[in-house]
Parts: structure tokens; sequence; C-alpha cells
């Protein structure tokens, strides 16, 4: 083979080789470019499963913080960010997200909870604040407590049980505990005085507070007189179907026409009877040894009848020993004989001879002093 032959079979050679190179060359550009899409989606889908990771991160990170949180345990910041590999403000915004969390509960269970932070231990805790809701079964017996008492007029006591269901009852309950009351709303019998006295009965409990003289206007029973009093208003009381004020009279011409002399005991007042009334700048003062505890006056009043404090022994009959120390919270069995009770109690008042002639031939009085 000669030298020119030599060298043309080189440059056909290079010429391939060129060639070749050319269609690699456009090959690798072909490869790079469906390379740099392909990684492009590969780099797209490690941000998202890198997202996702960290989203589950999160989730479980915040289930977790709640959970420390319920049982009771401080969640210190600085320590939860070491435990989960995160910044503190990440442990912040999961407090937050908790936060908001149990805001939004509160409307559903009506638990009312939050987290606060502890200066002293340096960490967050839980706080559950009050139970905003009743629970069904609450909230049937109150509103049939209500209905029962009779206390408010019609219009008043509807308006009031609405309210109490839709502020109290959750969603779901609501509509039950409304067909529960439904008849018993609907044949409501209002009282004969048809008074709204609900205002009224507001400012005396201020005036209460307050230690604010009340001057009035008093319808009386017994003559059918209006009579002004100024009085030194001491509780707010309600007994069979009626609300009470018990006041002090400072007035000694008043007080000589009572049945009890130097009483140191309030005067009884009905407040729908109350037909006008101003609550006074001037205040009183009772020393708080002297003070009024309606507790200990209503274990032994009966029909909020006013008079002395007396004691009573009777005998009972009847089948029910209950109902008696039921009704006479003072009341104590000191005998039992032949089926029959000797029962003694303390007692202010009259109202204990109406309470003791309505049970006929079940009580026999044997001692009154």
């Amino acid at each position: 083979m000669n030298k020119k032959d030599i060298n043309g079979d080189r440059d056909a050679g290079n010429i391939k080789d060129a060639k070749v190179n050319e269609v690699e060359s456009d090959g690798i550009e072909v490869d790079s470019r469906y390379s740099q899409d392909d990684v492009r989606e590969d780099m797209e889908d490690e941000h998202t499963q890198k997202t996702e990771k960290a989203g589950k991160d999160k989730v479980l990170r915040v289930l977790d913080i709640y959970k420390k949180l319920m049982d009771g345990e401080l969640i210190n910041k600085a320590q939860e960010a070491h435990n989960y590999n995160v910044a503190e403000r990440s442990i912040r915004r999961d407090i937050d997200d908790i936060k908001s969390f149990m805001a939004q509960e509160a409307d559903k269970t009506g638990v009312i909870r939050t987290v606060d932070y502890d200066y002293q231990d340096k960490g967050y805790r839980l706080r559950e604040v009050y139970k905003m809701k009743l629970s069904n079964s609450e909230i049937l017996a109150i509103c049939k407590i209500l209905l029962d008492s009779r206390a408010f007029t019609k219009e008043e006591m509807t308006s009031i049980l609405q309210r109490l269901i839709e502020c109290c009852v959750p969603d779901k309950s609501r509509q039950i505990v409304s067909n529960l009351i439904k008849n018993e709303t609907y044949h409501y019998v209002e009282l004969t005085h048809k008074s709204v006295f609900i205002d009224k009965m507001w400012d005396i409990g201020t005036a209460i507070q307050n230690c604010n003289y009340i001057e009035m206007n008093y319808h009386r029973s017994k003559d059918n007189a209006i009579v002004k009093r100024k009085v030194k208003p001491v509780a707010i009381m309600f007994s069979e179907y009626y609300f009470y004020l018990t006041a002090f009279i400072d007035d000694e011409e008043v007080r000589a026409d009572f049945d009890v002399l130097n009483d140191s005991f309030p005067t009884i007042y009905r407040i729908d009877r109350i037909e006008s009334y101003k609550v006074l700048p001037e205040k009183f003062r009772i020393p708080y040894t002297d003070r009024f505890e309606e507790g200990e006056f209503r274990k032994r009043i009966q029909f909020m009848m006013g008079g002395r404090l007396q004691k009573v022994k009777f005998k009972y009959k009847g089948s029910s020993v209950e109902a008696v120390l039921d009704r006479l919270p003072t009341a104590r069995i000191i005998d039992e004989e032949d089926g029959a009770y000797i029962i003694s109690a303390e007692v202010f008042g009259k109202g204990i001879n109406m309470w003791l002639r309505s049970q006929g031939d079940m009580v026999e009085v044997m001692e009154e002093r």
C-alpha cells in the first residue's frame, strides 16, 4: 500500500470517527436535554417528598407535644427543639397551633383549655379554665326546675329557657332538650301578679353587694296598704314561687309595730310587691360577726313567714319521715315508737304552724317554746 493510500485511509478513518463523534455528540446532546428534564423532575419529586416528610414530622411533633400537655407535663421550648432537631421558633408555632385547635374545640365540647407559660418552671402548661357548656342532663334538670318554680311570667320564662338552651347546650342536643320541655312550656301557667321584676332584683342585688340603703314603697298584703320603708338589704331568697328581699329596718317607730321587739333577724319582703324603689347613695355597715347568713336562716324558716325563733316537738305518724326531714332541715329524730317518730326542730315564725296543720292527722304537736 502506498503512502497516498495510507493517508487516504487515515483521512477516511478520521472522517468516519468524526461522523461517529458527531453522532455520539448529537446523541449526548439529546441525552443531556432529557437528563436535565429528568433531573428537574427528580428534584421536584425529592422536594415534594421532603415537604411531605416535614409535614408528617410536624404533625407527629404537634401530636406528641399535645399529648404531653394533656398528661400534665411541662413543655420546655429549648428542650423540645433539641428533641426534634428543629428551631425553637418551630416549637413556638406548634404551641400556637395547639392553642388554635383548643379554641375551636371549645365551641364543640364546651371545655375551655389554653396553654400558658409557667414563669416559675420556665415552660408551657395546659390550663383548663372552665366548662362552658352544661351536659344534656344538667340543662334538662335546670329547665325543669325553672318551669316548676313558676317564678316568672310566661314571656320571661320562654325567653330564659330558649337562651339557656342556645348558650349552654351542644348543637346536636338542642332539639332533644327543647322537645323534652316543649309541652310543659306550652302549658306553663304564670302567677297572678304577672310582674316583671328581673331588673329590679338585679338593682337590689347590687345594693346588697355595695351596702347601700334602699327606700321603697311596698304593697303590704295584710291590709292592702302601700307603706314606705328605708331598709338595709342583706339577701335575696326564693321560696314557694316568689323571690324575697330580706332587710333590716332602722326606723324604731316602724319596728315597734312588729310582733318581736329588738328582733335581730331581718324583715321579709316579696320583691314583686315592691311598687317602687330607689337605691340610695347612703351606706350602711354590719360587722362581720353580726352578718346575716341566709343559709342558716333558710334552714329555720317555713313559707317565708317571719317571727321569733322557737323550738317545736311533734309526733309524726305518716309513711315518709324522709319528707319531713327534707322539709325541715333542722329537724332531728329523737325517738321512734310503734311506727311513729318523735321529731324536734328549730324554726322561725308562724310558717311552721301552717305546715303542721297541713299534715292533718299524721302530726301531733307535743311542745312549742
